[in-house]
C-alpha cells in the first residue's frame, strides 16, 4: 500500500520544519540545496563505502538522477525520464530498494544491507542510517496522503516499519522490527510492536520535539 502515496500531497505535520516538507512532491528538483548533482553523487559514493558494487549507492544515484532531470528543459527531460523509469525499476528488482524520486532525501544517507526496502516517506533527513527490510509508507487506505518524516541522524534497525503521518525526531534510534505509528521524540530510543519509548532523551530540549 505504500506506493499509493507516491504522488499525493499532505499538510505539514506539527513540529516539522516546513523547509524539509514538500506538500506537492514530484514537480521540481528536490535534491539537497547547496550542492551540485556530481558532488552529491560523489558524496553518496563515499557514504555507502561499497564502491560501484554497493546497491545502496545505485539506489541513491537513480533517486538523485530522478530529481536532477526535473530541472532540465522539457525536450531533454523526456528521454531522461524514460531512462530514470527503466533504471529505477531495475534497481528495485536487482537491489530490492524502492525509493521514488518524490521522497525528499537529505545528504549522507546510508542504505546498509540492501534488500526489502520500501522507502516511501515524505522526507529523510541528513546522516540517516537505514537497514534492510525497512518499510516507510502510509498506514492504510484511509490515509493516502500520510507519510512519515525522518529527522536528521536517525538510525533505523532492520525490519522496522514506520507508517502514517509520524515524525521521527532528530537523533532517534528505531530498534529492529519495531512498528512505529506515533511520533518519536528527538534523541529517544524506540522499539517493540507497536513501538514504545525504551529510553527517553538524556537532555530533552522543548524546542526540538517530534
Amino acid at each position: 500500500m505504500t506506493g499509493l502515496a507516491d504522488q499525493r500531497s499532505q499538510p505539514v505535520p506539527e513540529g516539522v520544519d516546513p523547509a524539509l516538507f514538500d506538500p506537492n512532491p514530484g514537480h521540481s528538483n528536490a535534491n539537497p540545496a547547496g550542492i551540485g548533482f556530481a558532488a552529491l553523487v560523489r558524496e553518496d559514493f563515499r557514504t555507502q563505502e561499497g564502491g560501484l558494487f554497493s546497491q545502496g549507492f545505485w539506489a541513491l544515484f537513480w533517486h538523485r538522477f530522478g530529481n536532477w532531470r526535473m530541472g532540465l528543459p522539457k525536450p531533454l527531460r523526456i528521454p531522461a525520464t524514460l531512462l530514470y523509469r527503466v533504471m529505477a525499476k531495475l534497481t528495485e528488482w536487482m537491489a530490492g530498494v524502492h525509493m521514488p524520486y518524490t521522497v525528499r532525501v537529505g545528504r549522507r544517507v546510508r542504505l546498509e544491507h540492501f534488500g526489502g526496502m520500501i522507502l516511501v516517506a515524505q522526507s529523510i533527513g541528513d546522516d540517516v542510517i537505514i537497514r534492510q527490510n525497512t518499510t516507510f509508507g502510509i498506514a492504510g487506505l484511509s490515509g493516502l496522503e500520510s507519510r512519515p518524516v525522518i529527522g536528521n541522524r536517525v538510525q533505523i534497525g532492520a525490519g522496522a516499519v514506520i507508517v502514517g503521518s509520524v515524525h521521527v525526531g532528530e537523533g532517534a534510534v528505531i530498534g529492529a522490527n519495531a512498528v512505529v505509528t506515533r511520533d518519536i521524540p528527538a534523541g529517544a530510543v524506540a522499539g517493540g510492536v507497536p513501538a514504545r519509548i525504551l529510553r527517553a532523551p538524556q537532555n530533552p530540549d522543548p524546542e526540538r520535539h517530534a
